[in-house]
């Protein structure tokens, strides 16, 4: 079926975060979730579950064809195999890269991290009493790169877990297989877990392909826990349903001893969704992902045309503008000024970590008509303090 992206659906008046975290008079491009309904193969889904009218307590293995989706999604894809008793199903994938932390190292351990980097992975230490450090990325031009020795000389003999972001939130990139080997070497030689966030795999552009890092060998896979979920690609986030492919027998025991007590299944609705959407989604996906497109290729000429001195970023993934404002007037909190000036919510750069600062975040999964409406009122806020030469 074809899916009418361009509809405005009234969010104002739900108990939508999004759109009820500002003043009635401000657009937001902030929080990433999407202003598009879910596919209808998922509301059918959830229709048929409600109209049952009894919600008991349940298991992901009761889900019809829920795993068998997961297995089949994974191998079509990626060409990885993965057994049902490797993928673990989790509410959330911040709660499956704190669990990481508890699970991989002691108090006073450290955790690798690339910021700027989405914001929740900065405090995952500090909550199992570890500490972050950091092998930030570097912006070459318009896209970000790594810088290996950097990497490395990151980490020390108390570091016991990279945290990876791939696709990377909120720069846009999308790692390459030698990228990610190289990553990958570099912490099984020291001995490090890798802990991926892979949250965005679904959002991702042509000619760029996501590659699960614990594909791309074995011995990488067995030191690896790979998270995943429907929730960005559907639209489905407050479903609460994502899961974690453990494949190390020993680190999978270690995951579920961090997780005992503490973290509750899944609910009901999301494990059917997820079964929903990982089966019959596709269509709606590919008309997603074209209509992404458009829109970033949109914002991209928009700024490169009516705000000069600010940059987009080159993107590879996810559905995230990442605007360089450090050259600008507004350089000092750019979100902050367009909310202000411009009644425009985004995500302040500096929340990211470090090489955040100057930096603001938008979310273009929007209709065409929401989106460019946003962008003339930066436009305008931009203009009233930076006259023409």
């Amino acid at each position: 079926m074809r899916y009418d992206l361009d509809c405005i659906i009234d969010r104002r008046h739900s108990d939508s975060i999004k759109w009820r975290q500002y003043d009635p008079d401000v657009l937001p491009l902030w929080v990433a979730d999407m202003d598009f309904v879910a596919p209808q193969p998922v509301l059918d889904a959830l229709h048929a579950r409600v109209e049952h009218g009894i919600f008991g307590y349940t298991s992901p293995r009761l889900i019809p064809d829920l795993y068998e989706a997961v297995q089949a999604r994974l191998q079509a894809l990626y060409g990885w195999q993965v057994a049902v008793e490797e993928i673990l199903f989790l509410p959330g994938v911040v709660v499956g890269f704190n669990l990481a932390c508890h699970a991989v190292g002691g108090p006073g351990d450290e955790v690798l991290m690339q910021p700027p980097v989405y914001y929740p992975f900065l405090s995952a230490p500090g909550n199992a009493g570890q500490h972050a450090v950091y092998a930030q990325v570097q912006l070459a031009d318009t896209r970000y790169v790594v810088d290996f020795d950097c990497f490395e000389r990151a980490i020390t003999p108390r570091t016991r877990l990279f945290i990876l972001c791939n696709p990377h939130n909120p720069i846009g990139r999308v790692y390459a297989a030698d990228e990610l080997a190289r990553m990958a070497e570099i912490c099984l030689r020291h001995g490090l877990l890798i802990c991926s966030d892979e949250i965005h795999c679904d959002l991702v552009y042509a000619p760029y392909r996501h590659v699960p890092v614990a594909s791309l060998a074995p011995e990488i896979a067995q030191h690896t826990i790979t998270l995943m979920a429907p929730s960005k690609t559907f639209n489905i986030p407050a479903l609460d349903c994502s899961f974690a492919v453990v494949q190390n027998p020993e680190l999978r025991k270690r995951f579920l001893a961090a997780m005992a007590g503490l973290v509750s299944g899944v609910n009901v609705l999301g494990l059917v969704a997820a079964a929903a959407a990982y089966r019959e989604g596709g269509e709606w996906l590919e008309q997603v992902l074209a209509y992404l497109q458009t829109n970033y290729r949109f914002v991209r000429q928009f700024v490169a045309e009516h705000m000069p001195g600010m940059r987009v970023i080159d993107l590879e993934g996810t559905y995230l503008a990442w605007l360089d404002c450090r050259h600008t007037p507004i350089a000092d909190r750019p979100a902050r000024f367009f909310l202000e000036r411009a009644r425009v919510g985004l995500n302040e750069g500096a929340n990211f970590g470090p090489g955040g600062e100057g930096f603001c975040r938008l979310n273009f999964a929007c209709p065409r008509a929401t989106l460019s409406e946003a962008l003339e009122r930066m436009k305008r806020a931009y203009w009233a303090v930076k006259r023409p030469e």
